[in-house]
């Protein structure tokens, strides 16, 4: 259950800014003021404090007017009490109700995002503290960046997403699309048809951050959406957005830095120096990737910076690492929505949650609880499943369990996997020598001249597990149950030698302990 929080003054989550202070005054960030280099630091700082408090550093080397902060979205919990949600767990069905009635963005002539523009001389790097998270890394790139695409280029709606970006001179960038992705369809459509515009937001709303990470579930979140729409209504009113200054495209007004310019698809530009100087695609290091391995080099689409707008005090670049659980949640809050968006638009109230731990590496893999209503219900779920691994690019896995088994304890899931699991009828391949995922290594090889069509990989197959009992055997698998509650230990033990043999209580153990199972 999620901790109460303190009383404050009044919660606003309407910027990055506006968030860290709220988290400051309830005792939950944490600041130094000690220089922090961006070269490898401050990803080594949150690493070791992964799943930790939000991280405020308001000392950069090399940028006396920035600060860098992470972690903010590295607890369920302290999502929930961003977004007034009581129990973690029910974040996922405020956000169904987001992408259902989504708010549109509202339109502004002044904005935070652009007390200073730049136009002229445009360099990103004395401006912008980007950073690097590994030696192997081809020095500091930028993938914290939040692309947004709005209006004729994106079919009338509003895109958010991330891109990888390396920024091979000061004012042009390499571009990382997934294939398949909002990006690869708008690049698609309007390959050479002249530049794309759109603008980079760096530090944005928390709304925004989860909005952006919401990829590959295009059957719920189509072309044409409203991605900025559903973070207003899941804020709880809408986003800001301003005019760039450079561009026929929209900043969101309370980013903290933003980069406009335009996607060049007549050009190719490296992702690192050593890909370039050996002509080789897939096979240098490039930057961690979310499935938890390092990732290649390949030569994208080049972005062209055209200006560079920020806030005059201190604005902030949110450098979150890649494969952590601030990076983990961003990427999954939103997803485990969509699915079960996708679960109740296929057979209505069968699927009552989801669930994509750390384990199934964002993007990787989900799973859904069913509740059986009756016997036709039964082969139901697994079009469910089917479907998941079909609409989600380079998804690996999907299990189905049932409604007496605890979807956040993966111990329980290991539970029915061996106790309900036929593995002749109960285990299915799905996209056998389909698409997959250039970021999954299994999936991965060099593309050579080919450049991100990729048509060489042919996906091994997504795994769906119908770990679910029998709906007409349903009393076969009853749990045993002990009556826990009839019982009382002070009755036979003292407070302290009640209170030293729960503390030698363990794991699972425990967890069933306190449910009499």
């Amino acid at each position: 259950m999620a901790k109460p929080m303190p009383t404050i003054s009044k919660k606003d989550i309407s910027s990055l800014r506006s968030t860290l202070e709220y988290l400051k005054e309830a005792g939950e960030l944490l600041s130094s003021d000690v220089e922090i280099d961006p070269h490898l630091e401050l990803a080594a700082i949150q690493k070791r404090l992964d799943g930790g408090p939000p991280i405020l550093f308001e000392n950069v080397k090399g940028y006396p007017n920035a600060r860098l902060a992470n972690n903010i979205y590295a607890s369920a919990e302290r999502i929930a009490h961003l977004f007034g949600v009581e129990e973690p767990r029910k974040f996922k069905f405020k956000a169904v109700e987001a992408i259902r009635q989504p708010l549109p963005p509202i339109e502004v002539r002044d904005a935070p995002c652009q007390e200073v523009v730049i136009t002229k001389n445009i360099d990103v790097w004395p401006v912008i503290p980007m950073i690097s998270h590994a030696t192997t890394d081809p020095g500091r790139t930028l993938g914290a960046g939040n692309t947004v695409v709005r209006g004729k280029y994106f079919w009338g709606g509003s895109h958010i997403g991330y891109n990888r970006m390396n920024f091979r001179g000061p004012d042009f960038s390499s571009f990382q699309i997934s294939p398949g992705s909002h990006m690869d369809q708008i690049a698609t459509h309007w390959y050479r048809k002249g530049p794309i515009p759109m603008t980079i937001n760096i530090g944005v709303p928390p709304a925004c951050t989860m909005m952006a990470g919401a990829g590959f579930t295009y059957v719920i979140l189509p072309r044409g959406c409203d991605e900025l729409g559903v973070a207003g209504a899941l804020q709880g009113f809408p986003v800001e957005v301003v005019k760039a200054r450079t561009q026929d495209a929209w900043a969101i007004a309370n980013a903290e830095y933003v980069i406009e310019g335009y996607l060049d698809t007549t050009e190719k530009v490296w992702e690192s120096p050593l890909a370039e100087k050996e002509g080789a695609q897939g096979k240098f290091p490039f930057h961690p990737e979310w499935a938890g391995y390092m990732g290649k080099a390949y030569r994208t689409y080049k972005f062209q910076a055209t200006a560079i707008t920020h806030r005059t005090q201190k604005p902030i670049y949110y450098g979150l690492i890649v494969h952590g659980m601030d990076d983990h949640y961003i990427d999954v809050s939103m997803r485990e929505a969509c699915f079960l968006e996708l679960a109740e638009r296929i057979v209505p109230g069968l699927c009552i949650d989801t669930n994509i731990p750390m384990g199934m590496t964002d993007w990787g893999g989900a799973i859904f609880q069913f509740q059986k209503r009756r016997a036709r219900d039964e082969g139901l779920h697994r079009n469910i499943l089917s479907a998941a691994l079909s609409i989600s690019l380079g998804m690996r896995l999907a299990i189905a369990v049932d409604e007496d088994i605890d979807i956040y304890n993966m111990e329980d899931v290991l539970w029915a996997l061996a106790t309900r699991v036929n593995p002749k009828e109960d285990i299915m391949t799905v996209c056998e020598g389909g698409f997959g995922q250039t970021f999954q290594p299994a999936e991965r090889s060099s593309a050579g001249e080919q450049q991100w069509t990729q048509t060489n990989i042919r996906f091994s197959g997504g795994m769906g597990i119908d770990a679910t009992r029998p709906f007409v055997h349903k009393d076969a698998f009853e749990r045993a149950r002990y009556e826990i509650g009839l019982v009382d230990l002070k009755k036979w033990f003292t407070p302290e030698q009640i209170e030293r043999a729960r503390a030698s209580q363990e794991g699972y153990a425990k967890w069933m302990a306190e449910r009499g199972i």
